[in-house]
């Protein structure tokens, strides 16, 4: 039998920022239906793979593949069809606009309808909107979010603020799900709540890639974690196999350490 396909595949991967080498020379895989996280210091490079993969950024060199198709060129819109959503590491919400209004955003893949059958309220429009109010409330409800609907998104305290950017991305129903810090600014609690929402996004055959400065958070919640240390991958594996990593030590604690 052929093994299957990795979902993600990024093959010898470098961003240069003039004189920085943000990543450098990087590969690795991720399979379907996983949760991925990519750890490392601060500077290690883990918010610029994300802008990689998502296509926000280009490489320098190098490429990379989801589901097959090389997205090293294409544009984070054009990756966005591939079935890829999300979040970035400052929350950005359309605070003027209802959670329920926030959440429909994240499904303007799906509208198939123009400016036109907009202008004159065809019933194809209606239709439509019905069906994309439907499918974000959908998403609020797997976030916890539902009966914050109709409140203004500044409303919500910060944590739900976060779990609202989730629901916005889940609303596209994507295949693989790219989280930027989503724990940070989080209590204890809504941390632990997060770990129990991603556990069940996973669960729906969502493929997860996390990055994340919270290390109990991260090794709880992974399957596979990456390492990088200067744009550089130090080191690959699971949890437990990557935090007894002598050289993922030395890279958060000192060589002496």
């Amino acid at each position: 039998m052929m093994k299957a396909l990795p979902l993600v595949e990024v093959k010898t991967v470098s961003k240069n920022f003039g004189g920085v080498t943000a990543v450098d020379r990087v590969s690795f895989d991720i399979s379907a239906g996983i949760l991925k996280s990519v750890i490392g210091p601060n500077g290690a490079g883990k918010s610029t793979m994300l802008n990689l993969l998502s296509g926000v950024l280009r490489p320098t060199s190098g490429d990379i593949f989801i589901s097959g198709i090389k997205t090293t060129y294409m544009k984070s819109y054009e990756i966005a069809t591939l079935g890829v959503a999300r979040t970035f590491q400052n929350v950005q919400l359309f605070e003027n606009m209802s959670v329920l209004e926030n959440a429909m955003v994240g499904m303007h893949m799906r509208t198939r309808q123009g400016m036109i059958d907009a202008a004159v309220r065809l019933p194809r429009q209606i239709r439509e909107e019905r069906l994309i109010a439907k499918g974000a409330m959908e998403a609020l409800d797997r976030v916890g979010l539902a009966d914050r609907a109709g409140d203004p998104a500044s409303s919500l305290p910060f944590g739900q603020q976060r779990l609202l950017e989730i629901a916005r991305a889940l609303a596209g129903e994507p295949k693989i799900l790219m989280l930027d810090e989503p724990a940070s600014g989080l209590s204890t609690h809504e941390t632990e709540e997060l770990a129990d929402l991603l556990r069940r996004i996973l669960d729906d055959g969502v493929t997860i890639v996390l990055v994340d400065h919270d290390m109990q958070f991260v090794m709880d919640i992974s399957d596979e974690v990456l390492v990088l240390d200067h744009g550089q991958r130090i080191a690959e594996g699971k949890p437990s196999e990557v935090q007894d990593n002598p050289k993922v030590i030395a890279a958060y604690l000192g060589e002496e350490a």
